[in-house]
C-alpha cells in the first residue's frame, strides 16, 4: 500500500485505527499513531499474533481492512480513545497484547466495582511489601489463578525484592490481592499459563515470584484499600517497594488484625 501523503498526515494528526478481518468484518487489532504508523504493521517481521493474522490474510488474497476510528486528536486523546476501544471490544477478542496506555484511568468496569474503587479508603502499609501495578494486564472477573499469574511475573526488580514478605496486586490504585512470597526465581523458569514467548518480554534480568495467597487477616487488612499514595503521580514504574530497607517482622498489633 502506498504511503499516506504528507498533507493528509498533517490533517490526520494523531489517530486511532483498526485492522479488520475481511472474513467476518471484526476488528482484530486496535492501534494509535500519527503519520504512516497505521501502515507499519504490513511490513512487520516479528512473530506476534497480529502479524501472523496479517500474513494469513495476505496468503488468502484477502488483506486486512484498515479503518481510522478517530483522527484529528492530541496524543493523549489518542491514547484514551485507543484504550477505550480495546476495553469495549475486549482484549481477548483482539491480537493486542495489552490494554493500551491510560487503561487504568477511569476505565471500563462494573458499576459496583467503580463505586468500590472511588470509595476506597487509604491504607498504611505496615509490612514489608512490593506493590505491583498490573494495570495493563488486569481485567475484571479474572480467576484467582489468572490474577496470580499476572501478578507474579515477569518484572525488572532489584535486590530489595528479597526484603519483601508480601506482593500486592494493584490495579487502579486499589489492592486486588496479597500474596506471601516464598521465593524469587528467574523469569520463565516456573509453570504458568501465560505466554512468555511474546516479543513484549525480554526475560533476561527479569524475575517472577512463587508464593501463595496471604492469610485472611492480611487480605482483610489490605484488599480493597487504596495505595495510590505510594505511587508518584505519572510514574511509569509498575514496582514500588514499601518497608523493604530492612527485613521486618510482623508487629504484635498486626498479628491481631
Amino acid at each position: 500500500m502506498e504511503p499516506i501523503p504528507r498533507r493528509v498526515c498533517e490533517k490526520l494528526k494523531h489517530y486511532v485505527y483498526l485492522y479488520i478481518d475481511p472474513r467476518d468484518k471484526l476488528p482484530f487489532y486496535v492501534g494509535k499513531g500519527k503519520g504512516n504508523r497505521v501502515l507499519a504493521h504490513l511490513n512487520d517481521a516479528t512473530e506476534t499474533e497480529k502479524v501472523t493474522r496479517i500474513r494469513e490474510l495476505r496468503k488468502l488474497g484477502r488483506p486486512p481492512i484498515i479503518e481510522i476510528l478517530k483522527y484529528g486528536l492530541t496524543e493523549r486523546e489518542a491514547f484514551l480513545v485507543e484504550s477505550s476501544a480495546i476495553e469495549l471490544l475486549g482484549i481477548d477478542q483482539l491480537t493486542n497484547r495489552v490494554k493500551g496506555h491510560h487503561a487504568a484511568e477511569n476505565g471500563r468496569g462494573r458499576l459496583t466495582d467503580i463505586i468500590d474503587e472511588l470509595d476506597a479508603e487509604d491504607v498504611a502499609i505496615s509490612h514489608s511489601a512490593i506493590l505491583i501495578n498490573i494495570s495493563r494486564l488486569y481485567r475484571y472477573g479474572m480467576s484467582p489463578v489468572e490474577l496470580y499469574n499476572v501478578t507474579r511475573g515477569v518484572w525488572k526488580v532489584g535486590k530489595r525484592r528479597s526484603k519483601a514478605e508480601f506482593a500486592f496486586a494493584v490495579y487502579g490504585g486499589i489492592v486486588r490481592a496479597v500474596y506471601r512470597i516464598a521465593a524469587w526465581v528467574p523469569a520463565g523458569s516456573t509453570m504458568t499459563d501465560r505466554n512468555y514467548a511474546e516479543k513484549e518480554y525480554e526475560l533476561t534480568e527479569r524475575f517472577e515470584f512463587v508464593g501463595q495467597l496471604a492469610e485472611e487477616k492480611i487480605q482483610r487488612k489490605y484488599v480493597g484499600k487504596s495505595v495510590t499514595q505510594y505511587f508518584a503521580k505519572g510514574s511509569q514504574n509498575p514496582i514500588k517497594y514499601v518497608n523493604c530497607d530492612e527485613r521486618k517482622r510482623l508487629r504484635p498489633d498486626d498479628r491481631q488484625q
